[in-house]
């Protein structure tokens, strides 16, 4: 028997699934999806439900954004694949690395385009390895980098890693918005990677004056500065990037996520001086087949020409503060954002898992922090309207009125 005929003979395809596909724990969502667009995906019995996760900050224009979707139907039925990245001139990989670039510092002028969050940080920490010389890199405590082994060794958990044993050496994390952990920054040290505003621990922000104190210290020491915008990148915090808000340029900027507008695709971005290092010594320093795909690329260009031109990106706070101020609660704790990246930390007597299994049976897609078990998400499409969050907000104070 086929799998088409077998797949004729079933009502769901959750046999199939839980059967052939590989998952990443023991109770996975199961929402059958039959298909998505603006802020909703719809299960096959016609369910809709509001996804506040926009896919882990992908779908920064919400699901099958018009726009985008033609972009990628014009570019598959023009040239796909053709060969590896960086041989051939490609139209939509040199719009789009250009388009990037305007929205940036001028050092920022060179894009090295990738297929994820996860391998843009394997290149960035190569790249500081080829421009230094040195092989040390910091990250933070309660940061997530991705699951590549070089990602991997950035944690500073052992929960995820211990089975992995060993990673790679020369890694240090210091704590975030630590002043007195800047000294363990010195001539020894690559470059420090780092969220401006980090995501799985919580949406927590930076004190005043530190990401300039480590702009400085980095100065001083000579080592890069790595921004991840990985998740913060593509407007959701109201900016461009995070870092614009601080008035701080990095050395390396990466982003993926929303990048894409729902397509597979990451990069890192520096100067053209330290890239090109990646040309010699040795030659092809740095390779990807699939990167910069020029389907990924034009449904990311689009993505970006939508946000600019729409700006969906200045109304990100103004979309943010309606959700906080309709969202008060007494079993909600706290609220903190920066535009729609936002974390709603529950009362220590209300159970996060029940409130996730009640949103959920409501129509209600979020979910909570690997390192902060206490709040849930909101990170909606950044084209939600003011009644889209107004319905929203009912039905999660209904929800949480239903908490015992």
């Amino acid at each position: 028997m086929s799998v088409f005929d077998e797949l004729r003979g079933m009502t769901s395809l959750r046999p199939l699934f839980l059967r052939h596909v590989a998952q990443t724990g023991p109770e996975p969502f199961l929402l059958e999806v039959d298909h998505a667009s603006g802020i909703y995906i719809y299960d096959v019995k016609g369910m809709p439900y509001v996804d506040l996760n926009s896919g882990y900050c992908v779908s920064v224009l919400g699901h099958c954004h018009p726009r985008v979707v033609a972009a990628v139907q014009n570019q598959a039925a023009t040239y796909m694949h053709t060969t590896v990245y960086g041989e051939h001139i490609q139209s939509p990989q040199v719009l789009l690395a250009k388009k990037l670039t305007e929205q940036l510092d001028s050092s920022l002028d060179c894009v090295f385009f990738v297929n994820s969050g996860a391998e843009a940080v394997e290149g960035a920490m190569k790249l500081a390895k080829r421009v230094t010389g040195r092989h040390e890199i910091i990250a933070c405590h309660h940061a997530y980098h991705g699951s590549t082994q070089g990602a991997d060794s950035l944690r500073s958990d052992i929960d995820y890693t211990s089975a992995f044993m060993p990673l790679l050496p020369g890694i240090r994390n210091i704590h975030f918005s630590s002043f007195d952990d800047l000294d363990l920054i010195n001539e020894a040290t690559a470059a420090v990677l780092i969220e401006p505003i980090q995501g799985e621990a919580g949406v927590r922000i930076a004190d005043p004056g530190y990401l300039q104190a480590l702009r400085k210290r980095c100065d001083e020491t000579g080592a890069l500065l790595m921004f991840d915008e990985i998740q913060t990148g593509m407007g959701r915090t109201g900016r461009f990037c995070a870092h614009q808000h601080d008035n701080i340029v990095p050395d390396v900027l990466l982003l993926a996520k929303s990048l894409g507008g729902g397509m597979p695709i990451g990069a890192f971005i520096s100067r053209k001086t330290y890239l090109n290092q990646f040309t010699h010594n040795p030659v092809l320093g740095h390779l990807t087949t699939f990167g910069g795909h020029p389907v990924s690329c034009a449904a990311a260009l689009a993505t970006l020409e939508e946000l600019l031109e729409k700006d969906f990106i200045s109304k990100a706070e103004l979309h943010a503060q309606r959700f906080i101020s309709r969202l008060q609660h007494p079993k909600i704790r706290e609220i903190r954002n920066v535009g729609l990246m936002m974390a709603v930390e529950l009362q220590h007597d209300i159970s996060l898992a029940d409130f996730m299994h009640h949103a959920l049976d409501h129509g209600i897609l979020t979910d909570w922090f690997l390192f902060d078990k206490r709040s849930f998400r909101i990170a909606p499409p950044l084209i939600i309207t003011e009644e889209e969050i107004d319905f929203v907000c009912d039905r999660l104070i209904d929800i949480l009125d239903r908490l015992g």
